[in-house]
């Protein structure tokens, strides 16, 4: 195997090759899953792990399975993985958001809009388009063309800077 996409295959050669690795591979995966990632997350990613390599055993492309379906099974897992830790983050993120206060003086929401005010446009952009216009992350992405990481870390950024203003 040389990292490339797995060799085209029928579906019957497919079929045939994803039940025999599941037959001959599936307890010992799962087995090792479950006591790497628990067993909510083994269960998933045994099965997509299986899918994933079928086509390379359809083609007989597989010299090494067990390492094969080992390093399938960790990217899978580190994917998730991330995932989960960038869904987090930004929870995390609104959940920090500056709610207008409820019966704020008038000197506390001039102070509020003149620190967003001084973010740097880059910042202050994200932060309106968030937290005055509502959009999401993604929206935000998708309108200034931008990926959605950079939005989560300007957001981040205009955050801390926006908090750490009105704790002065």
């Amino acid at each position: 195997m040389d990292g490339s996409a797995p060799p085209a295959a029928t579906p019957a050669d497919i079929t045939a090759s994803l039940d025999g690795l599941f037959r001959r591979y599936d307890r010992w995966l799962r087995g090792t899953l479950r006591r790497r990632y628990g067993r909510e997350l083994a269960e998933d990613i045994a099965q997509e792990t299986f899918l994933r390599a079928a086509p390379y055993a359809a083609a007989g492309a597989l010299r090494h399975p067990r390492a094969l379906l080992m390093r399938i099974a960790s990217n899978l897992a580190v994917d998730r993985l991330r995932r989960a830790q960038l869904e987090s983050d930004v929870a995390a993120d609104r959940a920090v958001a500056i709610d207008p206060p409820l019966a704020s003086s008038q000197d506390q929401v001039l102070t509020l809009k003149q620190i967003v005010l001084a973010l740097p446009p880059e910042l202050r952009d994200v932060f309106v388009l968030n937290h005055i216009q509502g959009l999401t992350y993604q929206e935000i992405a998708r309108l200034r063309g931008i990926p959605v990481t950079t939005v989560h870390h300007r957001m981040r950024q205009a955050l801390a800077r926006t908090s750490s203003a009105m704790r002065d």
